[in-house]
């Protein structure tokens, strides 16, 4: 076995890696001290750069202009942005293109994933339902009517929908089945209430009144819901281990320089015993998310269907990402709660990445759900 991530993906990660290297976590007004969103728009030049280095375009075909790569390079180059919490909607946007790449009418794909792989088009999608507890796709109603269907319901929490070009609305039929839409941020019925989220990022509850849907713009495949989900809950683990590494760096250098008793507190047993916990704890999140990201990309099988894998990543990506930086906002200190330093950042991304599509209790659930309806022999 070769568990070696390959050239292609190693190229990525270098390619990543020089994009951010000039992103500042802190280059936009702390979300401790703004008391609506930090910034109207996402990060439009980094976007930009991501766009000309042709990292948004690596999980699409040849046909559209991409290098065909798969949910792992996705996962890696998730890591290394959130490891300087860089404000873009990546994950939606190419979360969304592999869902229309591989489920969508071929009309539909080229109309959308070449303009993405430019950087022309931004994707997000309603992924939270109603409440933010319950199933999306239960939260809107699809019907068709004169040739076209009729979207009905609530999405809250959808990021980035103020600025995006379209959002992927998953809803349910009459008969329990379960729909992707393409819908234009832009339309009539469809309308945004603001929200902002712990990161501080805006986001929006988006409602649907009679929005009407072209059969082009939406997708009644059986399990392109299911695997868009599924890829966003990969990416936000992705998402918890980057900003966590991020985070047990910024404490090592911290502890290491700080002095008690003319000493490193790093020196310290207690000190060093607590980084030690939470380093195993982000060697726990990686293995897991690997395995998740792998599933996908193969569609191996297993003891059980690969939800049961990312319901395991997302457990660990959860309840480590709070312990991490519950740690480290330990191991600074007073200095750790300093708005002049970026740690307190990382904190509220990590409890917004921790909540995102469920908390580590949620997914325990659903594992236990599986492991019910799959006994392990």
């Amino acid at each position: 076995m070769d568990f070696d991530f390959t050239e292609e993906q190693q190229a990525a990660v270098e390619a990543a890696k020089a994009v951010f290297a000039g992103v500042a976590p802190d280059q936009v007004p702390s979300p401790a001290l703004t008391p609506g969103a930090v910034a109207d728009d996402f990060d439009r030049p980094l976007w930009g750069k991501l766009a000309d280095a042709d990292l948004l375009s690596l999980l699409l075909a040849p046909e559209h202009g991409g290098a065909g790569l798969d949910a792992i390079a996705l996962c890696l180059i998730l890591r290394e942005s959130a490891k300087v919490l860089a404000r873009i909607p990546l994950l939606e946007t190419s979360a969304v293109a592999m869902a229309v790449q591989a489920y969508a009418p071929a009309e539909l794909s080229a109309a959308i994933l070449p303009a993405v792989g430019r950087g022309e088009l931004v994707l997000t999608v309603g992924a939270n339902g109603r409440t933010g507890h319950d199933p999306a796709e239960l939260a809107v109603t699809a019907r068709q009517e004169n040739g076209a269907w009729i979207l009905d319901g609530v999405q809250t929490g959808v990021p980035w929908a103020q600025t995006a070009d379209l959002i992927a609305i998953p809803a349910h039929t009459a008969e329990g089945h379960t729909v992707l839409a393409v819908v234009p941020r832009v339309q009539d019925g469809l309308t945004l209430a603001d929200q902002v989220s712990t990161s501080g990022e805006r986001f929006a509850e988006v409602h649907l009144d009679s929005v009407r849907v072209d059969h082009r713009d939406l997708i009644e495949s059986e399990g392109a819901w299911e695997y868009l989900r599924n890829v966003l809950a990969t990416g936000t683990c992705a998402l918890a281990l980057g900003l966590g590494e991020g985070v047990l760096r910024m404490t090592g250098e911290y502890t290491s320089k700080r002095e008690q008793f003319g000493f490193p507190v790093a020196t310290f047993q207690a000190v060093a015993v607590q980084a030690a916990d939470r380093y195993i704890d982000l060697r726990a999140m990686e293995v897991t998310l690997w395995q998740a990201a792998w599933r996908i990309s193969t569609g191996a099988s297993g003891a059980l269907p690969a939800s049961g894998d990312i319901a395991v990543a997302k457990i660990w990506a959860s309840d480590g990402v709070r312990r991490t930086v519950q740690t480290a906002q330990h191991l600074h200190g007073g200095f750790g709660a300093d708005t002049d330093y970026p740690l307190h950042r990382y904190h509220a991304w990590a409890k917004q990445l921790e909540l995102s599509l469920g908390p580590a209790a949620a997914h325990e659930e659903s594992l236990g759900d599986l492991l019910a309806a799959h006994p392990l022999g």
